[in-house]
């Protein structure tokens, strides 16, 4: 039997079969209204603006607008949750959809009951996070909290004149040193950050205060 106010949600991922399927899952629910299916980002934007659903499940790599993009506008923009789901668990996909505001993470892998009882749960405001995904979160503050890594003297000077906007042949040219050995220098910097781009070891640096 159908409740009263039921869950209202609309769906975002841009694989048709994919989100035939999670449609279709969230249909079996008497609970769960589908109001909306968007197969990018910019669509669940719009979507969430003019249905103004109780949630939106989100893929996260999606066409035109990302799913860590596009949550970040529809938690701006206030009124609806967001519960991503995806098939992808690694820092780079998980930490920018929480920080964008995303009040759960669970897998594609999971089991369907686990996928509804996490919509039913951020829908009542409780944030829901994938067991792997929870380990991660608690690994990394853990990692965190531990003692900042230690970068080498040359290691701080390249990444000095990488925060001062130089390229790479600007590095060498400064330092007199190869460009393959300032390569070298920032493939150790971001493996001793955990950080994937330059930009991302400049901003970790100082936020470790390191620069």
């Amino acid at each position: 039997m159908t409740q009263p106010n039921p869950i209202r949600i609309v769906v975002a991922d841009d694989h048709p079969i994919v989100r035939a399927g999670i449609v279709g899952l969230l249909e079996t629910a008497g609970d769960i209204e589908v109001v909306g299916e968007a197969a990018d980002g910019e669509q669940a934007v719009a979507l969430a603006a003019s249905a103004r659903p109780d949630l939106v499940l989100m893929d996260l790599r999606m066409p035109v607008l990302g799913g860590a993009a596009a949550t970040e506008r529809i938690v701006a923009a206030g009124g609806t949750r967001v519960l991503v789901l995806t098939t992808y668990d690694t820092d780079d996909d998980l930490l920018p959809a929480i920080e964008a505001g995303a009040s759960g993470y669970l897998l594609k892998a999971a089991p369907q009951d686990e996928i509804l009882a996490g919509v039913r749960a951020v829908a009542a405001g409780e944030t829901v996070l994938a067991p792997s995904i929870a380990a991660k979160l608690v690994r990394r503050v853990r990692n965190e909290a531990s003692a900042p890594p230690s970068l080498s003297p040359r290691e701080l000077e390249v990444l000095r004149h990488v925060a001062d906007g130089r390229s790479n042949p600007e590095i060498a040219r400064a330092l007199h040193l190869g460009e393959a050995t300032v390569k070298t220098h920032l493939g150790h910097v971001f493996e001793k950050l955990g950080v994937n781009d330059r930009t991302r070891a400049v901003t970790r640096a100082m936020e470790l205060r390191l620069l």
